[in-house]
Parts: structure tokens; sequence; C-alpha cells
């Protein structure tokens, strides 16, 4: 041990001394025979069957004896030993059974010690390992241990032999020497490394140590500077915990803390290993092979360290606010620093320590649920006293159980509190969290009338109490459960404890009975007490949550044997949270059906860059992706450093990686800047260092403007030649107004800060603003369309090697009309994954990770080979399997509780055909593995049978195309063609409406058929304006919004009498006025006697077709038209919405009841037929024949379908229907003989009425003379005018 709490040995550098120990037995292969040199007294066990049967005739091949091992017993206590006479470092096992015999070992497990003393399990992907063994007596079984062991003892246990007769072995042990040298430390000395120079200025450090404790808490290395800067590596409550800080500047404005945990359970007196690389703030950090891989916060790259680093403790010089903390009581082997030999350097100073490690002397008891131990103690006492210590991770469990004279005593885990039950009826409880995986000792102590429990020793929460009971013990006591179920079930009905865990599943040690330490070793030996499925000397707890497999910050719990993973908050799902709830872009979303609006994106998807809002922009074909900073527009430029410097720092509430991944998927990005100035130069050129600089995406700064571009220190004006003072290349710089443009090179930006450099002199004033980070583009390689057409069974596309160990995801599109084939594959040397198409209407999802074939497959109600688009996602991780077919169809298969969990691969992934099977033929797209969607199309251009792209989208995307909008093929896609609708948006969606007040009035225009109208202020026309035609059908559509009442809403003329009508009455009430074919009043229709003058959104759809009349599908009329001939709307020509302004004969009721004031409030969505007028007046990039007249703005006032009842019709059609019935019994004669006649005659007549030139009537009102035309005066000054009838036009009002 090291002697005295003040000892410090220095030890200088000497670099002649790198790592001459290290190396020479690395490049050796580690494989040689171990156990066959041996001796047979290296060989013990359990028992021995007879004198043949010895354990030192179990080696390889060897025929002495019996020809190997047998015990007296089959039963899983057995056990066979190997003393390999120093520690050695193991990497296989081989066994094979007795010589020619029926006795062999089929499954066993592998236990190793320093000591011979506190086994420890082989572990393997988390479990305890059970190795496959014999299934006969002569073969070999090898396995090469997935990491290697260092023991000097090797204990192997046989779980399960051979049915035709006993348990058999013979075992060969392979690997090689290991040496090292051992420190011991017992927590009062340190070992201080001290440097040649003061000061060391460390850029790059590699520290590496083995130790070994049972302490859970202590400092293995501490190192630190005058500056502040530090490196500190220790135990707390037996995880370690490394800190760094490679400075913070003296403002605290960089703060370089940082701290990272690792490992658990780390007390358990067997040897862990710690490895630290760190170069600049890039840090490798490994414990027992699990390596966490970060970077140091702050923006210094040297570690500072003054004098000395110290390993096992705090040094003597260590800074007060370093102190407080344990020095570390174990071992250390193996301590390196930066190449030096720490450990032989030590050595060779021939100083007084302890260079062994001393044996425990804990004898622990692992349980699992079928456990228990039986300890004798003393019989008809008046004192009861037992204590002990345990560490579980189950929140229930019975630690002990005694009866007494009169009574039991029983003492409990509930709820990860210890519970004491004394004499059945008194319950005492203590504080809860103690099956946190902890040693946690407890002591109870009971005399006559009173009891007292202790947790941990802490004396200030011992629980006491007065018990009105006399003890008397009954001398036995179990541990972990017992074998008298109705014991055992009295004390689980009280505590409510779920069957599950009835017994105690964990460790115990350090068991007193009667105040004496318990011989556990002769408990072994059979001399005293008894046990069942239990096993001494050894604790075999494991972590299931270090390494932790819950993803992305996934809260792990665990019980004895699973863990699970709460999700909540994280942005991700599944049993390891490893799926993103979210979408990967703006453009996702999109084809979604979404419209504008704050979304959360994760642009990784399963990578490890968290989920984070963006704002969408869809209104264009191309999505924007927007990222606002917190810098306001025309921000002042105040305040200046040392250096006379104004710094504005910009946060976008996002980290640089959240930032970067939006920029490095996008196709372009762009970000406005503007500098308002007032004598405060900008670049200072043409010749001149820049007076101001903006900072971007890598921390680089950057001396070019917005308009301008990378190495060209100019601003907009100068790439445009367009400054104010052609002398320079900025406004700015010629003390003159504003520089602004955008910023577009992507890989530069956001802007993270800029600083400003002239605003020091007098008058001198300057104005910042940056604006949002603006991109666009779906993904690197356009990640949603990406596609390619697989044409040929044979046809692939190969990519490297899936990299999908513990964790991975799968998901794409296909199309097909194939009915089978496979989507992908990758191969190991026995491990594989595969997804593939195995008929019309089943999805498989295969793989193998060691434990055998694992299918799952997903049946379609429908077949798949319909060529539309499918979906399929794919999940494996070590907790589950989960395949998914188009959101629906899923099948989810458990994980086994113990066997292999990582998916080694090693050819390169197919997509496609491979391995002769045949392939997929059809359309593959978006396919991601692991949140990465591979460039298909990048490599289906080289290669034979593929095709890059896909076509055929609308087949499967068009119903995503509403209200009538068409879909339009795109080689990457499809957009929705909203020409023909009153809506707008990517998918025709969007309400187009406009605010109406009194007189104002939008005029749309029908194309005659002999040309076109002489109108003045009508925008371009379009070659796909509709012409006039006589209608049998129509169909009108509008919404509507006002608190005003009268008002016409809708009035569309034609070039006879004929006229629709829409209007409010004066109580607020719809009516439908209805004129065809030669009627001589209008037909009217009342709807409901509900008021919709209301200030509520209401939609209207009038559709007729012949003599049929529908509102909202609802059937008004099937009879009343059936009075007229002619069932035609001849030839639209006008619609008026919410006020007339009509030149010639017009239903005068119009003018009277309804036209005056005129509508006031907002219409929406108005189309008639495909004709969608108030879109055309609003949108200036539409070519049509329209007007406007007053003021209209634009407003999708609120519009919503509306949820209220349907509106039924309350006109006369009873009685249309009985004079129809009545009349046509009268005329069925006449028609017959006249009926040729009159067709006739209306034929002639029309066509004369349709080439008439009729002259242009109009009464002059009063204001014409400032009226934009003769049509606004009459609206403005006559709401009674007449009309004739104009036949050179058809008008749509609004």
């Amino acid at each position: 041990m090291l002697p005295g709490p003040e000892l410090t040995l220095l030890l200088w550098i000497f670099s002649c001394i790198s790592s001459l120990s290290v190396a020479s037995s690395a490049s050796r292969k580690c494989d040689e025979a171990l156990a066959t040199p041996l001796s047979h007294a290296a060989f013990t066990s359990s028992s021995v069957y007879s004198g043949g049967y010895g354990a030192g005739y179990a080696k390889l091949n060897r025929r002495g004896g019996a020809g190997g091992w047998s015990p007296v017993d089959a039963d899983r206590y057995q056990w066979l030993q190997v003393d390999l006479g120093t520690r050695k470092q193991v990497t296989s096992i081989a066994t094979q059974g007795r010589y020619s015999s029926s006795d062999w070992t089929t499954q066993y497990r592998l236990l190793y010690s320093d000591t011979g003393r506190n086994w420890r399990p082989y572990l393997q992907d988390g479990n305890i390992w059970a190795f496959s063994g014999n299934s006969n007596s002569e073969s070999v079984v090898r396995h090469d241990l997935q990491h290697a062991v260092i023991a000097r003892y090797v204990r192997i246990i046989p779980l399960e032999w051979s049915q035709e007769g006993r348990i058999g072995l013979r075992v060969e042990i392979y690997g090689c020497s290991y040496w090292s040298d051992v420190i011991s430390f017992d927590g009062q000395g340190v070992i201080s490394y001290r440097f040649k120079m003061k000061k060391m200025k460390i850029l790059k450090d590699v520290i590496s140590l083995k130790f070994r404790t049972t302490a859970s808490d202590g400092v293995l290395i501490h190192g630190e500077g005058q500056q502040g800067d530090y490196i500190s590596l220790e135990l707390k409550r037996s995880k370690l915990l490394l800190m760094i800080n490679l400075g913070s500047n003296q403002y605290g404005s960089i703060l370089g803390h940082t701290s990272v945990t690792s490992g658990s359970l780390l007390d358990d007196d067997h040897w862990h290993a710690v490895i630290i690389e760190r170069y600049r703030r890039n840090v490798n950090f490994t414990l027992d092979r699990h390596t966490q891989h970060f970077r140091t916060n702050g923006e210094f790259d040297h570690l500072d360290l003054d004098y000395e680093i110290s390993f096992g403790g705090m040094p003597v010089s260590a800074k007060p606010s370093s102190g407080g903390r344990e020095n570390f009581v174990g071992c250390m082997e193996g301590i390196t620093y930066n190449g030096d030999n720490i450990t032989n350097l030590v050595k060779r100073k021939k100083r007084n320590l302890t260079f062994s490690c001393s044996e425990t002397q804990s004898f622990p008891v692992f349980f699992n649920a079928t456990s228990f131990l039986h300890l004798p103690g003393l019989q008809d006492s008046d004192t009861l006293s037992v204590s002990l210590s345990f560490r579980t991770w189950n929140p229930s469990g019975l630690l002990l159980y005694t009866a007494l004279a009169d009574g039991v005593v029983e003492v409990g885990l509930t709820e990860g509190k210890v519970t004491v039950y004394i004499n059945v009826t008194q319950k005492k409880n203590t504080r809860s969290g103690l099956n946190d995986g902890q040693w946690h000792s407890v002591y109870l102590h009971a005399l006559e009338n009173y009891a007292m429990l202790t947790i941990d020793g802490d004396e200030a929460s011992t629980v006491r109490t007065v018990i009105p009971i006399q003890i008397r013990t009954g001398g036995q006591y179990y541990f972990g459960g017992t074998y008298r179920d109705g014991l055992l079930q009295s004390y689980f009905l009280r505590t409510n404890t779920p069957p599950a865990q009835r017994s105690f599943q964990g460790c115990m040690q350090l068991i007193h009975v009667d105040d004496q330490l318990a011989d556990l070793p002769a408990v072994e030996k059979g001399n005293t007490g008894t046990f069942e499925n239990v096993s001494l000397d050894m604790c075999a707890i494991i972590d299931r949550c270090v390494p932790n497999h819950c993803e992305h910050g996934g809260r792990c719990s665990q019980t004895w044997d699973t863990f699970s993973c709460s999700c909540n908050g994280t942005g991700y799902t599944g049993s390891t949270c490893h799926t993103s709830v979210y979408e990967q872009s703006c453009e996702e979303y999109k084809h979604l059906g979404k419209t504008s609006g704050t979304y959360w994106i994760d642009p990784d998807g399963s990578g490890p860059v968290s989920p984070f809002k963006v704002n969408c922009n869809m209104t264009e074909d191309m999505v924007w992706t927007t990222v606002r900073n917190n810098l306001s527009p025309q921000t002042p430029v105040s305040g200046s450093d040392l250096e006379g410097k104004a710094v504005l720092k910009l946060n976008y509430n996002m980290s640089t990686e959240q930032v970067t991944a939006i920029t490095s998927s996008a196709q372009y990005c762009e970000q406005h800047v503007a500098y308002a100035c007032r004598m405060s130069r900008l670049l200072n050129t043409p010749e001149g260092s820049p007076f101001t600089w903006w900072v971007g995406r890598a921390n680089e700064r950057h001396h070019y403007w917005g308009g301008s571009g990378p190495g060209i220190q100019k601003c907009a004006c100068g790439i445009e030649r367009n400054c104010t003072d052609p002398k320079y290349y900025c406004n700015c710089d010629a003390d003159q107004t504003e520089d602004s443009g955008l910023l577009v090179y992507k890989d530069h930006l956001p802007v993270t800060q800029v600083v400003v450099g002239d605003t020091g002199r007098s008058g001198s004033e300057a104005k910042l603003t940056v604006g949002p980070l603006r991109c666009q583009g779906d993904g690197q390689f356009g990640n949603y369309w990406n596609a390619a057409s697989f044409n040929t069974p044979a046809s692939y596309l190969h990519f490297p090697t899936f990299q999908g160990d513990t964790s991975a995801d799968i998901s794409f599109y296909f199309k097909t009309s194939s009915s089978y084939g496979v989507f992908l594959e990758n191969l190991g040397n026995a491990d594989f994954i595969r997804l593939e198409l195995k008929a019309a209407a089943v999805v498989s999802f295969s793989f193998d990770v060691g434990n055998g074939l694992v299918e799952l497959t997903v049946r379609s109600s429908t077949p798949l080979n319909d060529d539309q688009w499918h979906r399929v996602v794919a999940e494996r991780n070590v907790k589950e399997a989960v395949l998914q077919l188009d959101g629906q169809y899923k099948e989810v298969r458990p994980a086994p509780p113990q066997g292999h969990t990582r998916l080694e691969l090693y050819s390169q992934l197919y997509v496609g055909a491979s391995g002769g099977q045949r392939g997929f033929l059809g359309c593959i797209r978006a396919l991601k593995m692991n949140g990465v969607t591979l460039d298909l199309e990048e490599r289906a251009t080289v290669t034979p049978g593929v095709k890059p792209g896909c076509s055929g989208h609308c087949t499967s995307y068009g119903q995503h195309c509403r209200n009538g909008g068409k879909c339009m093929e795109k080689y990457n896609g499809y957009s929705c063609d909203c020409t023909l609708t009153a809506y707008d948006g990517p998918f025709c969606t969007e309400d187009v409406g406009g605010f109406f007040e009194s007189g104002t009035l939008v005029r749309y225009d029908f194309l005659p058929e002999g040309g076109l109208p002489a109108m003045a202020n009508v925008k371009s026309l379009s070659p796909l304006l509709p012409m006039e035609g006589n209608l049998t059908q129509e169909e009108l559509v509008f919404s509507f919004s006002t608190s005003n009442a009268p008002s016409i809403l809708v009035y569309i003329s034609s070039r006879t009498q004929d006229y629709l009508a829409v209007v409010l009455r004066h109580n607020g009430t719809l009516q439908i006025r209805y004129r065809l074919g030669g009627l001589r009043e209008p037909y009217t229709i009342d709807l409901d006697h509900r008021n919709m003058a209301n200030g509520q959104p209401h939609h209207v759809n009038i559709s007729r077709q012949e003599r049929n009349i529908r509102l909202d599908g609802q059937l008004l009329s099937n009879s009343e038209l059936l009075l007229c001939v002619f069932f035609f709307f001849f030839n639209a020509r006008v619609c008026y919405l919410f006020f007339l302004s009509e030149t010639g004969q017009i239903d005068p009721v119009l003018i009277e009841k309804y036209n005056t004031p005129g509508f006031v409030g907002c219409l929406s969505r108005v189309q008639f037929n495909n004709v969608a007028p108030l879109k055309a007046a609003l949108r200036s990039g539409i070519v049509a024949p329209v007007t406007t007249h007053g003021i209209l703005v634009e407003s999708n006032c609120g519009v919503r379908r509306s949820s209220s009842q349907p509106i039924y019709c309350a006109g006369p059609l009873m009685f249309l229907k009985d004079l129809f019935l009545m009349m046509s019994f009268v005329l069925a004669g006449i028609i017959a003989v006249v009926i040729f006649t009159i067709l006739c005659t209306l034929v002639f007549l029309v066509r004369h009425m349709f080439r008439h030139k009729g002259s242009y009537h109009t009464n002059e009102a009063k204001g014409a003379e400032s009226a934009d035309c003769a049509d606004a005066a009459i609206i403005v000054n006559d709401p009674a005018f007449t009309e004739t009838i104009d036949e050179s036009k058809k008008e749509w009002f609004i």
C-alpha cells in the first residue's frame, strides 16, 4: 500500500521510455493451447463420479482414465475448474464429450476469476452467455470469444447434457500469456506524474488504465491548470465520470466544462479497462470496449496543465475548489499517459508500494427467481439481529423470512422500499429507490417491545418502533425466498406483489445472523445451511441500460430480465426510440397533403440529429424551409469591444448540426442581409481591409456582402456596377444609404455573427438586418422522389455494406405489376437481411443475427401488383423486429430474451436481384437505410437494366389534387394544376376570396362565338377561355359571409331572358330564382328560414341537369321545369354577384327588392362550371376577360364547409306536381300532332335571334361622366335601371 497520507511520487518524463513493454505480445496470434500442458492438479471439480472420471482426465482428445470428467450428480450445481497458473488472456474454448460414451454436455456457461473467488460470468450481447456444446462424445465444438478475458481460473458450468447418459466433458482453453504491473491504492496516497516543464499545452492525449475496486466512489485521474483547464476521471455511484475543460474565457461567455458518464456496477471487484483519446476537442471515451464519441464544449483546443497529473486521487497541490472528493481504493494496472508506462516507472523507482492486488473478503450470493438460502441462527433468543447488503433492479422481492415463537418477521422490497413485518401486524417502511442496482445495507435489530431498522448505515434515517410483543427467535433464517410455500404466500398476499416477483432477484453479501458473519464457503461445501438455485461466490447482476439501447435521449428503466424505453418528449417512437415521429423535410409534409405552416422536421430520420421546428412555405411549386433568427430588422449597431468593433450574434434556436442538416440537404439556400449606414463604411472597398465581416456555418469570416459571392469583396451594387459612387464597390463605403442583397452560397450559411467596425466616427450610424435562412429543394438527392426502374429480373443496384449492427430501419415505396421479387438483400458469413415481395399480396422481412432464421410477413387485403405506390417500413433492434405495409398492415416479433443481437454483414447491399434469386420488376422510390436516402438515380444512370426515375405518380397521388385540380406528371413527382378551379395551393385546397365593399363588382365576359369582346381594361386572354353555348346543365359553387341584407349574391344572365340569381332577402334567408326556356315568371326556391346574414361563413352548391335542380346534393325539383318544352339555359352571358349592372331587360323584383345598397362582406370559392371569375380577378398571373370596379381586398373569409344541418327547399312543389298531372292528360293528344311543327318553328326563331344585330340602349345615369364605364355609372346611381340585350357579350359580375 502507499504509506502515509502525504506521500507523493514525483515521476519525471523519460522520453526514451515510450511503450517498450507494450506491443511485443500483441503482434503474436493469441491462440495457444493453455489447458493441455497443465498437470492433473490444475483441474478440479465439484465432484467425481469415480476414480477414472476425475477432472484431470478432462483434456481435449485425451483417452486416459474413463476418457473424461463426469460428476456424481447430474444437476446444474456441478462444475469443472482449470487453474492456468498465472493470469492469461483467454480467446477461445473447445469441448468434447467423454471418450466413447453417451456422456456429453450440450450447453454450458463460462466463469472466470483471478483468485478462484468472486467469479464473473462471461457476458455477450448484454446477457450471461450460454455456449452450445456437443451432440456426441467425439466431435469438437470450438467457440471464439467475442471479446477476450483476462483470468487465471476458468470454470465451466454444465447447463444441459446428454439425455442418453450423464454429464461428460473434455476441454481445451486457447489464449496467450498476459503480464502487467499492478499497483494497490488504499485511499491515502496518490501517484503524481510531474512534467518536465511547469506548464504543458497539450493538443493530443492518450490515457489508458485498468482498475478494480469494491468502492463506489473515488478519483482515478486528476490534472488541472492555473487557467481553469482540467481533466478528471472518477467513480460516482459505481459509474465512471469523465470531466474535461479546455478553457473558459474571463467573461464567462465561453464555458468549456464537459462531462460524460459511462458504465455501471463498476464496484464489482472485477477489472475494467479505460482508454481516453483526445485530439483537440474530439474525444473517444472507451470503457470495456464500449466507446463514446463527443466534442468538448467551448472553442479551445489545448489542455493547459500545470506541473503534474495524478493517479489514484487528488494531489496535495490541487486547488481548494477541487476538494471534497474521495481518493481511489482498489487496484490499477497498465497505467499509460501519452506513451509513458506509469506503472513501470513507479516500479523502477523501487518505491515502498504493493505491486499486487489483495483478495476480496466478500462472498456474494446470486439469487434468481426460484432461489433461497437457508442459514441457522440462535434459537429461543430474546434478541433478533440480522444484517445484509443487497443490490437489485426489481422493485419487489423477499429479502429475509424467519419464524418467531409467536409470529414471523419478514423483510422485503416493495416498490423500491424496504418493508418490515413483525408479528404480521406491524409494518414499517424506509426510503424508496433502493432498486437502483447499488449496494444497500439493511440492519434489523429487534428486542422485546422494540425494533430498529437502519438502511445504508444512516443513523439519521433509522426507523424505530415500539411493538407490544416478546421476541423469541426460531433459529431458522431464509434469504431471497423460502421453500415453505404457505409462509411465502402469506407475505405476498399482504404486499400485493405480482407472482412473477415473489422471490428476490439480485445479489446479497456480508450476511450476518446474530451479529456473526455467515460462513458461506462452508454452506457451499455443504457443512452448514442449505440453498437452492443460487450461485455462490458470484454476483452476476447485469445493467441492461448500460450501454443504453434507448436512442435519442429515451429513458431506460429495467427489471432483472429486461429493459424498457420511455420515448416521451423525444420526438421518436418504437421499443428503443429509434424511429422519428416527424417527416424529414417540408417537401414530405407537402405530399402528405399539408399546407403552409410550422412543422417539426427530422432531416436525418433515425440519425443522431434531433428534430426541430421550421416554417414550411408550400404556396409555390418548390417548397421553402425557413429558419428565423433573433435579430430584429433594422437593429441599431451600438457598443464595441476592446478593439472598437461591435459584435452582433444571431441565435436560430437550434444547434449547428440541425442548421447544417437543412443547408446540406437543400438544393438552394438564401439569406437576405442589409446594412443601412450613415458615415459607417462596410467593406472598405476597393482595396482596404474590411471594416465589417460576417461569420458563417464553419465559424469562418467572410468579406463579401449580399448580392456578391465568396472571394469577391464587393456588395450587390459592385457586382451590378450601379453603386452611387462608381469608385467604390459598396454604397456604404462612400458613406451612402444602404447595401443589401441575398447571400446564396449555402455552404457558408447561415449567418451566425456580424462584426461591425466603422461606427466610432462622429455622426456614425448603422442598422443591420439579417433575414431568415430560406432553403428549398428536397434533400441531397431529391429524397422523396429519388427512384429507379428495374426492367429485367436480373437487374440490380449495389451499395456499400449496410451498417445496422444492433439497430436498423429500412423504408421505401414500390410499385409493380409482378407478383414476386427481391427488393434488397445484404449478406454476412451466416447473418443476412432481406426484404422481398413473396406473393401478389405478401411482403416478407427476413434476417438472421446468429439465432436462426426470423421471418416476418404481412398480407394486404388487396393485390400489391396493381402498379400503385405502396410503402414498406422494416425495423430491427435488440428488443423486436417490425414490418409494416402501407401504414396499416403490421407484424411485430419480440427478440429472444437471450441470444445474439449484432447483425454482422460483409457483402455489398444489393437492391434488386441478388445471389441468383429473381429480382424485382418495377419501381423503387425513396429508399432509406437508417434515415439516409440512397441515391438510386445516380447508380441507375451507370447500371444496365435499371433506369433512373419512374413515371406514373398520378395514379397513386392524383387524389391529393382536390376540388377539381388536375394531376400533372413530372419527372421527379407530380403537381396539381388548379387553373380551372376556384382554389390555389399545391393541392388546390386554399380558398381564393375577397372582401367586397358597397358597390364593388367583378365582371367576367364569356367569349362570343364570333370573336373577342371589345372591352377596355381587360386582362390578356387565354386560349382556354370558355365560349358561349346553350347549357342543359350547370353548377354554381360559392361561399359567403355577411351581416347585411338584402343583397344579390349571384346573377348570371344570358342572351335571352334566361337567368339564375341567388339573393339574400330582407330577413337574411336565401332564395334561388331561375328563369329557363321562356317561363313567364321566374321560378323561386325559398331555402330554410335561417338568417344567413349572421357574419358566419356559408357554403352554397347549386347544380342543374335539365329539369333537376339540386342544392348541396339535395334534389329541390324534378317536376316544375317539365311545364316548359325548353330546358336549355340559352347562351350564358353575364353573372353579377352582390350588385347588378345589366343593360337590358331584367327582372324588376331583383332591382327593387335586393339591389340596394349592395353586398358588403366576403365571397370565396366562386366557380360556375369551369370558370373561376373571382380567382381570375385576384390573380395577376391568370389571363381572362375580367374587370373589377370598386375596392376588392383578397381574403379567404375564414370559410369552412358548413357543419350545420342541410338547407331544405320551401317551394310549392306539390302544387306544381298536381298541375302537371292534370295538364298532361289534356295536352297528350295535342303534343303528338303539333310537336314536330313547334320544334321546327322554334329552331328557326332561335337561329334568327342569335344572328340578329340589335342596337345598344341605356338610360344615362347621373355621374356617368365620372364613372369608369356606363355599367359602373348605372350601378352607383340607379338601382332600378333597365337593360337591352347586348348580343356581343357574355359576362360574370362579382
